[in-house]
């Protein structure tokens, strides 16, 4: 049975030619087998299909599988009805190379909005897709212009094939959220992992149980690029990102850096920098930072972030944790933990929690945290900050309240801070 289509064996009937925009480009010369771009009829197809049986895909990490990964996103665009996708694109174990920008996912028909796609692997580093574009500039391996919601990626590992090469781009004025990834990785070097613009919406998206990898030029979650933008400032409306139980271990590059909007919570995990910027970057100089909120004005409601049953992983001087400029909002770490190298000659010189207060805040609480060296607080002159800054049933590791915890600006107290039942270093 070898030669006979199990599909025609499993569905019964006559294979119909694959309809939709796009995918009939992809004829038996495209691809190693004919039957692989003809599927059942819509009707009669439960919507799954296999890069590899169904779109000729090899997995051996050398033959381009663009065309087959291609072709199967356009047939799960075919098979759209009433904005609904209802289709899973299966991805067995192997390694695949793709040099297409695009070809794992080009939603770019923003007039037909669509509603459902997942991506399964076989499992995180038993299925990888390694993106290698003969030009990394601008290249992304997953584009969504305002076309997709509800999109899934499970059980796969992605890896950048040519250094500076991007994963996904994401615009939308309304069309484009609800993303969710799940036991997936990421390696190599890239410039962004994923690329927020537009002016609404990209909101909504989830991380659960995944490996941030490799290296990051800007950030592996980006959001706010403004390429598109007519109104940057609408990107405020970004909003709600979580990430659950994450092994965030990559070499040097931010994590989350967010220009734009954010209501953000990251929840259990390690996080670590393993190494240093190879050559200093013209905004971040050799510095690595978990999360980086760089912009003071924001609209309202958009100024949230908790991280909760974390442990931090400090390496060195270059690595921090977090760097805020909000103007207002909020910032709360619980049970949190930074201390892994507190005994080391660096540690009470680190500066790796970094505010800058203005008139309303934002409030700042760490709650049954333990921590290392100083926490760096910049405030305008002006307008001092209100009581805005608790800690409580904290162990700080380095210095104690009155002894250098709060690193400060010149000539400015630390009033606006509360030590409540914390333990200082004997």
């Amino acid at each position: 049975m070898s030669g006979v289509d199990r599909r025609k064996l499993i569905y019964g009937g006559t294979a119909a030619a694959l309809t939709g925009v796009g995918a009939a480009a992809y004829t038996a010369a495209d691809t190693p087998r004919a039957e692989a771009v003809r599927q059942p009829r819509r009707a009669a197809h439960p919507g799954v299909v296999d890069v590899v049986a169904d779109f000729g895909a090899k997995g051996d990490g050398t033959t381009d599988d663009s065309r087959a990964f291609a072709a199967a996103y356009r047939w799960a665009e075919s098979r759209v009805d009433d904005h609904t996708g209802r289709t899973v694109i299966d991805v067995p174990p192997g390694k695949y190379l793709v040099t297409e920008p695009g070809a794992l996912l080009a939603g770019d028909r923003p007039r037909d909005r669509a509603n459902g796609l997942r991506f399964r692997g076989a499992g995180l580093r038993i299925s990888e897709i390694v993106f290698a574009p003969e030009k990394a500039d601008g290249a992304f391996l997953c584009v969504n212009d305002d076309m997709w919601q509800n999109l899934a990626f499970e059980g796969l590992r992605f890896t950048s094939g040519t250094p500076g090469a991007s994963f996904f781009s994401s615009y939308s004025t309304g069309g484009a959220a609800n993303y969710r990834f799940s036991d997936c990785e990421w390696m190599g070097e890239w410039e962004y992992g994923i690329a927020l613009d537009g002016t609404n919406t990209n909101s909504e998206m989830r991380w659960e149980a995944c490996r941030v990898g490799g290296a990051y030029r800007k950030a592996f979650l980006y959001s706010g690029l403004s390429r598109r933008s007519a109104r940057p400032e609408q990107q405020d409306q970004f909003l709600n990102y979580w990430f659950t139980d994450m092994n965030v271990t990559y070499e040097w590059g931010n994590f989350l850096e967010f220009p734009y909007g954010g209501s953000v919570t990251c929840r259990a995990g390690s996080y670590v920098v393993t190494g240093r910027r190879p050559v200093a970057h013209p905004e971040y100089g050799f510095e690595s930072a978990f999360f980086r909120f760089p912009r003071a004005q924001h609209f309202s409601s958009v100024q949230r972030f908790h991280a909760e049953d974390i442990r931090f992983e400090l390496r060195g001087p270059d690595t921090v944790v977090i760097d805020c400029a909000w103007s207002g909002g909020t910032v709360h770490f619980n049970d949190c933990d930074d201390t892994a190298n507190a005994f080391k000659p660096f540690a009470p010189g680190l500066r790796a929690h970094r505010y800058t207060l203005g008139p309303r805040g934002p409030l700042v609480r760490y709650d049954s945290c333990q921590l290392t060296g100083a926490h760096r607080f910049r405030t305008d002159a002006s307008a001092p900050p209100p009581v805005c800054v608790r800690y409580d049933m904290c162990l700080l590791a380095s210095h104690g309240p009155e002894d250098g915890f709060l690193a400060l600006d010149e000539g400015r107290d630390g009033g606006f801070a509360r030590f409540v039942d914390c333990v200082t270093p004997a």
